[in-house]
């Protein structure tokens, strides 16, 4: 038996129920240049699961920026009751050379929100092609989570607003079925404060006005993920989504944590700059607790998720709420 050191430890090391992964299940998607693929991840046990809709983000690893990805967060959230389907986005590196030089390419920032709508259409076909799942999906209890560019189709889905760079127009995709988010690394505010030296290269992400984002949800940001590729802001762009958005907004500010937290896309991913098993670990531990309570008000699991790992000299981040 293992020798723990502290409450957090103990929070980090647990013994999770096993989960099964089950990729690529393939839903056909007229119109789309290629069907979708999705990956579901779902505990084997338990009824009434609420689904979380996991977005990839846009990454050069080209298995780990796809369906393939994330799964340090996939497997933790389903042990803690959920089901987590995760998209092939098209901007998938393996995709590139399957969808060719087309207009939205390469971020298709659309195709990707549409890709969520798609499986909350297709939940009984998924259902079908898991029999394990049958009857056990609650599809009144719907989140969506998204890292980097999936944060940004996250923030679409919950309510934020662009303006299409090629026609003008105000885009709305507010999905009213998702009731909570979960916000990872997210786009911060547009305008000119999007002056990094990359910047011209996404004239949407200029656009963006957070303050339609009316959705709830739980905004994670690294207290030093400095994307100075988008903006000279400085780490707090990645909090603007809980500062400019209204409430009600809950915002984990994660210590000493830059753009992969630790490494939410794969352990030993290439991309890491701060590698610690032990921060992947509390950022979705306390994202799963997060999203428990917020959708079963009697759950204590968010209080508890943050005693364990936001307090005392040893805390992995903050919490503030409003």
């Amino acid at each position: 038996m293992p020798e723990w050191t502290s409450t957090a430890d103990r929070y980090l090391h647990p013994s999770d129920p096993p989960v099964m992964s089950v990729s690529p299940l393939t839903l056909p998607a007229p119109g789309r240049p290629l069907d979708l693929e999705v990956r579901v991840t779902a505990p084997l046990t338990g009824d009434n699961l609420p689904v979380i809709l996991l977005s990839h983000g846009h990454g050069g690893a080209y298995g780990l920026s796809s369906l393939d990805g994330y799964l340090p967060l996939a497997k933790v959230w389903a042990a803690h009751g959920f089901v987590v389907v995760q998209p092939n986005h098209l901007s998938a590196p393996r995709l590139s050379n399957l969808v060719g030089d087309r207009p939205e390419a390469p971020l298709f920032w659309r195709s990707r929100a549409e890709d969520m709508t798609t499986v909350l259409d297709r939940l009984d076909e998924i259902e079908q092609a898991v029999p394990q799942l049958s009857g056990r999906i609650d599809r009144g209890k719907v989140a969506v989570a998204g890292h980097s560019l999936g944060g940004f189709t996250a923030e679409l889905l919950l309510g934020a607003r662009i303006t299409d760079p090629d026609t003008d127009a105000e885009v709305n995709l507010l999905e009213p079925r998702i009731t909570q988010g979960v916000l990872l690394g997210a786009t911060g505010r547009g305008g000119d404060t999007f002056d990094g030296f990359m910047a011209h290269r996404v004239p949407v992400f200029r656009t963006i006005d957070l303050t339609t984002m009316t959705t709830p949800a739980l905004v994670v940001a690294g207290d030093k993920d400095d994307s100075q590729h988008w903006t000279t802001m400085g780490p707090d762009w990645h909090a603007d989504p809980y500062h400019l958005a209204p409430g009600p907004k809950t915002l984990l500010t994660v210590l000493d944590g830059e753009h992969l937290l630790g490494g939410i896309q794969g352990h030993d991913s290439v991309e890491t700059s701060d590698e610690s098993p032990d921060r992947v670990a509390a950022v979705a531990e306390l994202t799963a607790a997060y999203l428990r309570t917020a959708f079963d008000s009697g759950d204590e699991a968010w209080r508890t998720a943050q005693d364990a790992l936001t307090t005392g000299p040893d805390a992995f981040g903050r919490v503030e709420s409003k």
